[in-house]
């Protein structure tokens, strides 16, 4: 049975470290995915890595369907292509709560990955998809949304959320 896992909070040193690759897909990677999607829509959210909950694997799901139920698996997901075409996106995460930012991102991306059967995929995404996973590839290197903004803004969220966190 699927359960909603914590989430790691900011500053903890795993939000900066790159996920280490999938060799196989197992019964445990399915779990892990099982639990990430059950985590991704309690927040609720579009997508999640790994690295979120603790878990060092380059692993994500992204779901950005309006009925939910459509989350698309990955292991070691990278962008093959991205469009010319930028489109701004508010974007947030539960690793660093209360505060959000509008970051440009590609509109169209392809990505590669392993599925639940360990099988390679190619899938093009658009729009809240192309930028939840890419979202959820910077989680994967060690980076979150913040880190695509300025040096100040950056710094001012942070404050802004740690400030928050402690009420």
């Amino acid at each position: 049975m699927a359960q909603i896992r914590p989430f790691v909070m900011w500053p903890d040193r795993r939000l900066l470290t790159k996920a280490a690759a999938v060799e196989a897909v197992t019964d445990e990677t399915r779990r892990i995915w099982d639990d990430m999607i059950e985590t991704m829509d309690a927040m609720p959210g579009v997508g999640l890595a790994g690295p979120q909950i603790g878990v060092m694997q380059a692993l994500a799901v992204v779901d950005a369907s309006d009925k939910r139920g459509q989350a698309i698996c990955m292991a070691n997901p990278r962008i093959v292509a991205a469009s010319g075409v930028l489109r701004e996106h508010e974007e947030a995460s539960p690793n660093l709560p209360f505060v959000s930012a509008v970051v440009k991102r590609p509109r169209a991306v392809t990505v590669s990955y392993l599925d639940r059967d360990g099988v390679a995929q190619e899938r093009d995404l658009v729009d809240v998809w192309a930028t939840s996973v890419q979202h959820q590839i910077d989680h994967l290197a060690g980076r979150l949304f913040i880190h695509r903004l300025s040096r100040p803004k950056r710094d001012m969220l942070i404050k802004k959320s740690l400030k928050a966190q402690k009420g």
